[in-house]
């Protein structure tokens, strides 16, 4: 009998632990074949590669990012290879099963839950008697009726081969993504998340975990992302693995889920201390801070300890933090989102994903959509449309707001012409991104591409016109100019902006510098870019005070292959350099 596993996963560099896990549980007894697709790839050319491998069974992993896609392939698959034998599994079929049964008819079984155990039984049942009402876990037909099996109850994780030790993953390692478990389950109750169904939090062995983890670095991982739902839920355990990664990790990446307002001193202190810098990347769910919202959808948060936390991280200067928020949970309006937006804004994170509440199948706020006057998406990722306090029409503006903070903010392309706009320009964060978001609406923006040069053009474009009356146009020309050039890796051909210097005034300024930074003319010639601004740059950097007593010469000194350009000022009451 041969046994394909299949999967349509986001993007190519990621890779399918569920996959590989239940793989590794049932190899022995039935060898099988690992089989992943993107949700990009045309429908057609999936079809025909698992056309050409003849299964008998073929099981798909499913979600909601990839449910629809999955179920295009599935239909073609049915009249393709009539007599095969079809299978889904996942968190986006583990709950109202019988109507994914009713909906796909080219579907045979459903695996519910931890599959693991359940696909094992259900292919020595196809192999054999076929007795499927023995398979917990499963769904099924029996003639026009459609069974669901009881569940099944939790793995012993102890029982579970390693899914991180195939050796057809290697030569891909370098290039994609390791997901790892180091626990199951999850012991918060959120009503918007999956995770909270499940009640309990189970560990794999330690010293199993490390062998593991060792095994994919020495086979050359470069990021290993770790999808415990709460990592430092334990805090022996976090800090036990923190320090094994931190004399381990060998330029390996890793990057986490933790709850920041629970993680100790001790373990901050430690990784204060001890950390590599770029090695941690810690991705924390606020989603919101307002105290009335949480509860509602019971949700535990202290946010005092979750700023010292986010606070303490980021004065390290070691860890990098992704902060989460969703827009349109119970009790939050337009003006309380804008609240939650700032709160977290302000602790400045390295990135701010601002996303949507999606009402999953199987939680409790998809269950009591009804009290909150919830409308939403019928079809994955079932993304709310409005409730009765945050119509379509804010949800729309709000997505505004998520596009050109994805692009301005989290992107990193201008650090400080971003910092000025959103602190002392604008009334908040929120406001400038608002604002701007729906003058990049109305031009069409959003539906054309763009190149890095024409994102500095458009947020020029917004200012000029928006005029906002606290905004100073030297300064924020000034730090336009120095973002653009400190993003170029090599000398800028092209240059945007009207007020250039003149040929006499360039070669000036340039033989000047030339001879302050003791460089070669001809060398510095070559990688070498030469502004001004007409202000002290440096103490307005120093003190925010804009003194036009005396302009600024800055040096841009480009460098070669990945290394990035740096800054001279070399007017000014003192001369500073900065890199990007």
């Amino acid at each position: 009998m041969k046994v394909v596993l299949a999967t349509l996963n986001a993007k190519y560099i990621h890779t399918s632990l569920a996959l590989r896990c239940l793989k590794a549980y049932s190899q022995e007894e039935f060898p099988m074949d690992i089989a992943e697709y993107t949700i990009k790839d045309p429908p057609m050319t999936i079809a025909s590669d698992l056309f050409a491998r003849q299964p008998d069974v073929i099981g798909f992993s499913c979600y909601i990012w990839n449910i629809e896609e999955t179920i295009t392939v599935i239909d073609m698959l049915r009249k393709i290879l009539p007599d095969a034998t079809i299978v889904l599994g996942g968190p986006e079929v583990s709950y109202d099963t019988e109507q994914w049964m009713e909906r796909l008819p080219a579907v045979d079984h459903i695996i519910m839950g931890e599959g693991e155990e359940t696909l094992r039984d259900l292919l020595r049942e196809l192999s054999g008697s076929r007795k499927f009402h023995f398979v917990f876990g499963l769904a099924y037909r029996k003639g026009d009726e459609i069974v669901v099996n009881p569940g099944r109850p939790k793995l012993d994780l102890a029982t579970l081969p390693s899914p991180y030790r195939f050796e057809e993953d290697v030569p891909s390692l370098a290039n994609r993504v390791v997901y790892f478990e180091t626990s199951r389950g999850c012991p918060f109750s959120c009503q918007f998340c999956l995770s909270s169904i499940e009640v309990g939090v189970r560990y794999f062995d330690m010293d199993r975990v490390k062998a593991d983890i060792l095994y994919l670095i020495d086979s050359g991982a470069k990021l290993i992302k770790f999808v415990d739902r709460t990592f430092n839920i334990k805090r022996d355990y976090a800090l036990e693995m923190f320090r094994f990664l931190i004399e381990n990790h060998r330029g390996c990446v890793f990057q986490f889920e933790i709850t920041a307002d629970i993680m100790r001193p001790e373990v901050l202190d430690y990784l204060a201390e001890h950390a590599p810098p770029g090695v941690f990347r810690f991705e924390i769910g606020v989603q919101s801070t307002n105290d009335v919202t949480n509860l509602a959808v019971q949700r535990r948060q202290n946010w005092n300890k979750l700023v010292r936390t986010v606070t303490k991280v980021k004065e390290s200067g070691k860890i990098d933090q992704h902060l989460d928020l969703i827009a349109g949970l119970p009790h939050e309006d337009y003006d309380t989102f804008r609240k939650t937006f700032n709160d977290v804004f302000a602790l400045r994170p390295e990135e701010l994903q601002l996303g949507f509440l999606k009402m999953l199948r199987g939680t409790g706020l998809r269950l009591d959509a009804e009290k909150f006057g919830y409308i939403y998406m019928d079809r994955a990722p079932y993304e709310m449309l409005g409730n009765d306090l945050m119509p379509f029409a804010d949800i729309v503006r709000i997505k505004r707001v998520e596009d050109v903070l994805e692009k301005y903010w989290n992107a990193h392309r201008m650090n400080r012409t971003i910092e000025y706009l959103v602190h002392v320009a604008y009334p908040s964060p929120f406001d400038f991104f608002q604002r701007f978001g729906d003058y990049w609406e109305a031009r069409g923006w959003q539906r054309i591409g763009h190149q890095l040069e024409d994102l500095f053009v458009r947020l020029w474009a917004f200012l000029e016109e928006d005029r906002h009356p606290a905004l100073d146009p030297d300064v924020t020309l000034a730090l336009l100019k120095i973002d653009y050039y400190l993003q170029h890796k090599y000398k800028p051909r092209k240059l945007w902006w009207e007020d250039r210097l003149g040929k006499e005034d360039w070669t000036s300024r340039f033989k000047r510098a030339a001879a302050e930074l003791g460089a070669d003319e001809r060398d510095l010639a070559k990688k070498a870019s030469i502004d001004r601004v007409p202000f002290d740059y440096a103490r307005w950097e120093r003190d925010g005070i804009v003194d036009r007593s005396r302009e600024t010469t800055l040096v841009f000194v480009h460098g070669a292959g990945e290394a990035p350009a740096r800054m001279v000022v070399l007017d000014g009451q003192e001369r500073i350099a900065a890199g990007n």
